[in-house]
Order: structure tokens, then sequence, then C-alpha cells
């Protein structure tokens, strides 16, 4: 279900609850006006799967990003909810939502920090390696 007017509280709920684990931290800090802002931004869509009535995850996409074509901004489930298949049913429908938009190329940044099973399904998903980059993130 697409997020037509996310309100920051609801943004960090899920930003924060599906990316606790894998080190998520860059947008807990910014202001409510400032994820009002960019949440209300034309090219940017938020969709959450919801299970029976609860949010289970959710998928960014930016259509303004730093490489040309659709970045997949941000994606995961809660973990509560991992295990079931529903990555796969979640990543599909954004891939499928960016290219309705016109997108000509979908993309996304994984790391060793994402989900064990992150780069299997991105590869299941139709994505290939792109280019690869050695970097640290301080924890």
């Amino acid at each position: 279900m697409e997020a037509r007017e996310p309100l920051p509280a609801f943004y960090r709920f899920l930003y924060g609850t599906v990316g606790k684990d894998y080190a998520w931290t860059d947008r807990l800090v910014w202001t409510d006006e400032a994820l009002y802002a960019y949440l209300a931004r034309p090219a940017v869509t938020l969709l959450v799967l919801y299970v029976h009535g609860t949010p289970a995850g959710y998928v960014e996409l930016n259509r303004e990003s730093e490489e040309p074509g659709t970045e997949v901004a941000y994606f995961g489930l809660i973990n509560a909810f991992q295990g079931r298949g529903l990555g796969k049913y979640l990543l599909s429908v954004g891939i499928e939502r960016a290219f309705a938009d016109g997108a000509a190329r979908v993309w996304v940044h994984t790391c060793t920090l994402d989900g064990p099973h992150a780069l299997a399904n991105y590869q299941g998903r139709g994505f290939v390696p792109y280019r690869t980059v050695t970097a640290a993130k301080l924890l």
C-alpha cells in the first residue's frame, strides 16, 4: 500500500524498526520538517507492506537519486515478519512500481551490514552487481 502522506513519526517507526539491526542511523537525526519535505517530494514513493493490518516492512523508491534511474533507497521487513517470503514479494512490488512510473533502470546499494538474505533476494529479482566498493562505516 502506498503511503501518500506519511507522517514523520510513522516513517521513523518504519525506518527505526526495520533498520535497527542493520546500522540504519542516517535519518534518525532528521528533523520532522526535513523528513516531511523529503517524503512530500514527487520523486519519492513509500510502499508499506501490511500483514493482517500490521506494518510488516517497506520499500522506499527515489527517482531523483545520485545515479540514473530509480533507486531502491530503503527496503526491509520488521524482524517478526522475516522468513515468510514477504521480502521477495515486497521487493517485486517495488520494482514493478518503479518501472510502471517510467524507470529505465532500478538500482540498489547493498552492503555486508544488510540482512543475510538481502543479496540473494536482490539477485533473485534480477539485480546484478554493477560496482563493488570497499568502505568502512563507523558504528
